[in-house]
């Protein structure tokens, strides 16, 4: 089969796990089931056929609109869709057909799913960092016992890395509640970090635990602080308390947005494992040369 037909087969693929993506991203914030009952709209409780779910082309093909009640469907649907399949596509472009490019798809999947989630909710739910945790462990025994050459952990460092991903942003969480006089780092952000640790090992969970912290701080002050003063909102408002449980996410009036911190962790856990090392590698040598 030549490469190109590989990679196409790759992006249908992937389109197909985006469209699970997007059942997990709508039902596990709010403790419903992925698997049943079948996808259904939930203005008319029409259930979807086979050929109205289709990822991409079926949201086209309806033009955004429920068949049965004409109600919207979010553009959220095909764009997951068509960024996890060119995902997918990109992994066995780059890394070839093989058990190391699965890795990284599905690894990168969960991660956006967490980011999405924790976007919408402020929350981010167990059913992507358990299955994330027992992926990336069970992973790593099967690549060691392989042989594998790949940029994930080896089966010892996975472990002790979701010990250190965990235990470090507890550290920060535990440290931001004694300054701010209250909780600074959701549970979330802990399974989130044991599941990042276990993929990258200890060494690169802390370089993602800096890289999120500063692409967050860079976002809050960049953004969300500009955006919150043209509002009005006084200088010395504090960051609202994240919504309950399967709530979408709002704010208090007169305070600053609360910064779902597993946006910032998700990229940067892309970046640490496919060039942490080398990222690693340059910051020594310039505190050796420097």
């Amino acid at each position: 089969m030549s490469p190109l037909i590989l990679v196409v087969w790759a992006f249908v693929v992937g389109a197909c796990v985006g469209s699970f993506l997007n059942v997990c991203i709508a039902r596990w914030p709010a403790d419903l089931s992925v698997v049943k009952p079948r996808s259904r709209c939930p203005n008319c409780g029409l259930q979807i056929a086979w050929y109205d779910n289709l990822p991409i082309i079926s949201w086209i093909l309806l033009r955004a609109r429920c068949r049965g009640c004409g109600l919207h469907i979010s553009f959220q649907y095909p764009l997951v869709e068509l960024v996890v399949g060119l995902l997918w596509a990109a992994c066995v472009y780059q890394f070839g057909l093989g058990f190391t490019a699965v890795r990284i798809a599905i690894f990168i999947t969960i991660l956006l799913g967490i980011a999405i989630t924790d976007f919408k909710h402020y929350l981010i739910p167990d059913g992507f960092t358990v299955s994330g945790l027992v992926f990336v462990v069970a992973t790593a025994l099967i690549s060691g016992f392989r042989l594998d050459v790949s940029p994930f952990a080896g089966p010892w460092d996975a472990i002790v890395g979701a010990c250190a991903g965990a235990g470090a942003v507890s550290i920060v969480g535990w440290l931001g509640e004694v300054t701010l006089k209250k909780e600074a780092m959701g549970f979330g952000d802990v399974t989130l970090m044991a599941v990042v640790g276990g993929a990258v090992g200890p060494g690169r969970a802390l370089l993602v635990l800096f890289m999120g912290a500063a692409l967050g701080a860079a976002v809050f002050v960049l953004i969300v602080l500009p955006v919150v003063k043209l509002r009005g909102a006084p200088a010395h408002a504090v960051p609202a308390p994240a919504p309950a449980e399967g709530d979408v996410a709002g704010e208090e009036e007169g305070a600053l947005p609360h910064v779902p911190f597993g946006v910032f962790l998700a990229p940067a856990a892309v970046v640490a494992l496919l060039w942490g090392d080398v990222l690693i590698s340059w910051y020594l040598n310039q505190v050796v040369t420097g």
